[in-house]
């Protein structure tokens, strides 16, 4: 039985005298600008070159993206091929196809192999397709009688390939969800999924290692849909946050590579505000302090400062329009029926500070005329909420990790959330 592994590692290295850093905010990052994760790359290095398939794991802008790039980069300069897809747009198994091959067409001899086996579709001057064009031609030859077969061979060619190969296959979860909400869902993705498996379980122990990675929850996904073996050849390692030392070096080393003046106390009161170092998270304050300090004429920032930019920025339109990617990703993860369930649960977390057992029972009582088997679906959805990083769990009560998370929520909310308690008590 495979077991996650869970780090939250500490900052031990020294920042290199004169190293500078760029702020980002809604991009994977690699090289000099890729901050701290050393444990964590080494042990996924480790898994990677011993053969492993992996399911990269982690709440929402964790930087999971960022570390398998980095990951890439690193196994790049030690003669492995690294190829990158990112699935999120496909509509089916075609498409998630084609964006492999747009993804090996920067290996010519890759491309070439597998463009033999396609023919006229491709014509004879491989080498001077872009890669969107190669994509696009791929995808024309393929349909629901060819994928699978043109599909075996790209990986086939992969695994046999004279160097390494790790093939990163980015939002799986989403593309499984898309196909699970059209006709004959569940099936088609059992069918998607056994096919994957067995593709590389007959390679195993040659040059193709894949890791997959997802901003929805893969494991929940399964798991309603009543097929976790489908995904038990992939060893799961899940990407914690930053802890109270990492994100303050992150914030020092970032305001020293813009110039930034700032109290001592800043990079903690950072922390404080945010409850947990999410990496996007600290960027997004710091990009917002950066502004902050150019509005003020560059003056040395002040702990004053932290809770002002808390309040007016990252509470304040411009935050809660960042922060909407949580709710998008949230509906993308849930059946329709739990996605209310959710919106109830994290308001009554945010507004009364715990989603608590009493809370749990009266919830189930309000929709129980309404949802289907809604004790269970306030299960799942609980399920998913934590395994997605919104809530955590203690004895029983729900609460977010992330304050930052629980005041935009909160701001949302207050105004109009009854808190299920006083509704049970209004309705007697």
């Amino acid at each position: 039985m495979l077991t996650t592994v869970s780090l939250t590692i500490k900052f031990n290295e020294t920042v290199d005298e004169g190293r500078r850093m760029k702020s980002s905010t809604g991009r994977w990052v690699t090289g000099t600008n890729f901050f701290d994760r050393h444990t964590e790359l080494k042990l996924l290095q480790q898994r990677i070159e011993e053969g492993n398939h992996v399911s990269l794991t982690g709440q929402r802008r964790m930087g999971k993206t960022s570390v398998a790039r980095e990951l890439g980069r690193r196994l790049e300069a030690k003669g492995w091929v690294f190829l990158f897809a990112d699935i999120e747009g496909a509509a089916g198994p075609e498409d998630v196809i084609a964006e492999l091959a747009k993804a090996v067409q920067r290996v010519q001899p890759l491309a070439m192999r597998f463009a033999a086996g396609l023919g006229r579709w491709l014509g004879d001057r491989i080498e001077e397709l872009s890669a969107l064009d190669f994509k696009v031609k791929v995808r024309a030859a393929l349909d629901a009688a060819t994928w699978r077969r043109h599909g075996e061979k790209l990986l086939a060619d992969c695994a046999h390939y004279e160097k390494p190969v790790l093939l990163v296959v980015d939002e799986l979860p989403i593309f499984l969800k898309r196909i699970q909400n059209g006709d004959d869902g569940p099936r088609r993705v059992d069918e998607f999924l056994s096919w994957f498996r067995q593709v590389l379980q007959d390679h195993a122990n040659e040059s193709l290692v894949v890791m997959v990675s997802g901003s929805i929850g893969l494991r929940p996904l399964v798991e309603r849909l009543g097929i976790p073996d489908r995904i038990n050849h992939l060893d799961p390692f899940r990407l914690g946050p930053w802890g109270k030392e990492d994100s303050e070096a992150c914030l020092r080393l970032l305001a020293e590579s813009y110039d930034i003046q700032m109290e001592d106390a800043v990079p903690g009161a950072v922390y404080e505000k945010l409850g947990i170092g999410i990496p996007h998270h600290v960027q997004s304050f710091f990009a917002r302090l950066r502004d902050h300090s150019i509005k003020t004429d560059g003056t040395c920032l002040t702990v004053e400062d932290v809770d002002y930019v808390y309040r007016n920025e990252l509470l304040g339109p411009s935050g809660q329009n960042d922060l909407v990617h949580y709710e998008t990703r949230l509906k993308d993860g849930l059946d329709e029926a739990n996605y209310p369930l959710a919106m109830e649960i994290l308001a009554e977390a945010a507004v009364v500070g715990v989603f608590s057992v009493t809370a749990q029972h009266c919830l189930a009582s309000d929709y129980a005329e309404i949802v289907d088997d809604v004790r269970a679906r306030i299960v799942n959805t609980l399920d998913v909420l934590v395994h997605d990083g919104y809530l955590e769990e203690s004895g029983g009560d729900y609460r977010f990790p992330s304050l930052l998370l629980r005041d935009w929520w909160s701001a949302r909310f207050r105004g109009h959330h009854v808190p299920l308690g006083d509704r049970q008590r209004a309705s007697r």
